[in-house]
């Protein structure tokens, strides 16, 4: 049986032993620590019935929305790691904690389902997203993805800060047509070298 930490138990022995829990094959220990009271507990156990394989997608849709941004933003991992469906993902791309949006945008390029929702979420994070990070993210998921529909927001984010343009110039990659090789062209003459690395390699022949 599971030993249940009581009230009196510090948070961090508890996140100990769903660690550990997750390295010993313990799952009914991890997943009884999934109702913790610390965040940094839950997210650890969560993490630990993912290295297990028992987590579920019953697991991850109440991680998601946790109220810890600590186990939201392990929750998006999870998410890839059990095939959850991106529809309970997508709503973190406008979560009020950057890191949570960040993971999310990851999250919904690595689970590979360009829904009509999906693509209009990341495309609107691409372009409009305070933190770069965020924006870089959702860049990044948009050229994962290759749809279309994502193309208008790559294309604006070539003229993004650096490390946007960076990641836009690269997810053109899966892209053709005249306003993609304008843009890698622009790319060529940026004053990042990166930026212009990038392009040359994308425009290099075979």
């Amino acid at each position: 049986m599971p030993r249940v930490p009581d009230r009196n138990e510090p948070a961090g022995s508890s996140r100990r032993r769903a660690a550990v829990a997750g390295h010993e094959g313990d799952a009914s220990t991890a997943r009884a620590l999934l109702a913790h009271a610390d965040g940094d507990v839950r997210a650890t156990a969560l993490g630990a019935l993912a290295r297990l394989e028992a987590a579920t997608h019953v697991d991850v849709e109440r991680a998601l929305v946790d109220r810890s941004p600590v186990v939201r933003r392990r929750a998006c991992a999870v998410a890839v790691a059990v095939a959850s469906d991106s529809a309970h993902v997508r709503p973190l791309l406008d979560d009020p904690e950057a890191s949570v949006t960040e993971a999310a945008a990851w999250a919904l390029g690595e689970l590979g389902q360009p829904t009509a929702a999906v693509v209009a979420a990341l495309a609107r994070t691409a372009t409009h997203h305070h933190d770069p990070l965020c924006r870089e993210a959702a860049v990044a998921a948009l050229g994962a993805l290759a749809d279309a529909r994502g193309l208008p927001a790559i294309l604006r984010a070539t003229t993004d800060k650096p490390a946007v343009r960076r990641r836009a110039v690269i997810a053109l990659a899966p892209f053709e047509g005249p306003d993609v090789e304008a843009a890698l062209r622009r790319a060529c003459t940026d004053r990042d070298r990166q930026v212009r690395q990038a392009a040359e390699d994308l425009l290099a022949p075979p």
